[in-house]
């Protein structure tokens, strides 16, 4: 195939989902994949079997969900507008409200759907300022049990979000202990509790049944049903960005320039200034690999190989399936990379490329 492209392996992707199977049947909870991090539809026919539904940032994520996934669609956004509600109950199991405000105005209008809000505990577990939903003046849920309280028979379910790569349980464990604490009689009146995602229960060594037994006793001593919603931990190690070396020089360090772009077709690893793992890795030659855009900063990390890199050569890029293609971008016209499925059986199938009619269309 012709690089860029991002090949998604489905035998990296099963164990992830089998694990979540596990924890599913350990623990009674539900597992719906967060659109936000991976909406990549061509493997959802390996997804699904492993999970019950999909959980939204926004209206068209809610109409995947529903079109391409099934199961249980649950339909949060940080703010919903008036022209997108009719679509949004149209597909939705459960309209999730991120603010009393919004809860307000469009809760007579869904009470065809059990409705949620968003709550926010006040605790951390990011090291990313950014992606911190508990960080100082966060827009991101209501947090006073007081001012929820008097909406609380409006509601069937409460949505807790404010893990962030917590690959920690007893830092989970003491969270969830504060939740309990401080929301425990709102809590008690509900029939769900969603704990939403970031919480990397598929990385090596975790205790997953450590993490079963807290939720099963979670939602016994509340009597509610649990949801949780992975994103990376379902996709994590699935998917590489394929790519070929187009020219190399020096300038200090030995660089490699590829045909592909950290803008363009890795964001996060720019906006939160994180190194690629790039393949192979070993050798006793070092390379800074960077892409092809204008950009200064366009750099995917520095790796070592075990010969010197020359044009031509091909690289996989690793951990290129969470907030990866959902961002990817036109930046520069650089050629978006094709999205290709290798199969459990080893052949590979190209799901989707992209050409230059794409790049028009998506301009005006």
């Amino acid at each position: 195939m012709q690089t860029p492209y991002y090949l998604i392996d489905k035998a990296r992707l099963l164990p992830n989902l089998e694990t979540i199977s596990r924890l599913r049947e350990a623990s009674g909870a539900k597992a719906l994949l967060a659109l936000k991090c991976f909406a990549a539809w061509s493997v959802f026919d390996l997804m699904r079997d492993h999970m019950d539904g999909t959980t939204s940032s926004s209206l068209y994520e809610v109409k995947l969900g529903r079109e391409k996934f099934g199961g249980e669609t649950h339909a949060y956004s940080v703010a919903w507008s008036e022209d997108e509600m009719p679509e949004v109950l149209a597909c939705a199991d459960k309209v999730i409200f991120n603010s009393l405000g919004q809860l307000h105005r469009f809760a007579d209008r869904a009470a065809s759907r059990p409705l949620g809000l968003r709550v926010n505990p006040g605790v951390s577990t990011s090291g990313f300022d950014l992606a911190d939903p508990a960080r100082p003046f966060s827009r991101l849920g209501e947090a006073d049990p007081a001012a929820i309280e008097p909406v609380a028979d409006r509601l069937s379910g409460l949505m807790f979000h404010n893990n962030c790569e917590n690959a920690d349980f007893d830092r989970f464990d003491r969270m969830l202990d504060h939740i309990e604490s401080r929301y425990g009689p709102l809590i008690r009146r509900m029939g769900w509790i969603s704990l939403g995602g970031g919480i990397h229960f598929t990385g090596e060594c975790y205790p997953l049944d450590r993490l079963a037994e807290r939720l099963r006793r979670f939602a016994g001593t509340h009597e509610v049903q649990v949801y949780l919603e992975p994103g990376e931990a379902a996709v994590t190690g699935s998917t590489t960005l394929e790519v070929t070396v187009l020219d190399t020089l020096r300038n200090g360090k030995d660089i490699a320039i590829v045909d592909s772009s950290v803008e363009a077709h890795m964001l996060d690893l720019l906006i939160y200034r994180e190194q690629a793992r790039i393949g192979p890795g070993e050798g006793d030659h070092d390379w800074m690999v960077c892409g092809k855009s204008c950009l200064a900063g366009d750099i995917f990390g520095e790796a070592r190989f075990p010969a010197p890199l020359a044009p031509g050569d091909r690289l996989s890029i690793g951990n290129a399936g969470g907030y990866t293609m959902v961002k990817k971008n036109w930046f520069n016209g650089v050629r978006m990379p094709a999205i290709a499925v290798r199969e459990l059986d080893g052949s590979i199938r190209v799901a989707r490329e992209f050409g230059y009619a794409d790049f028009v269309a998506a301009l005006s």
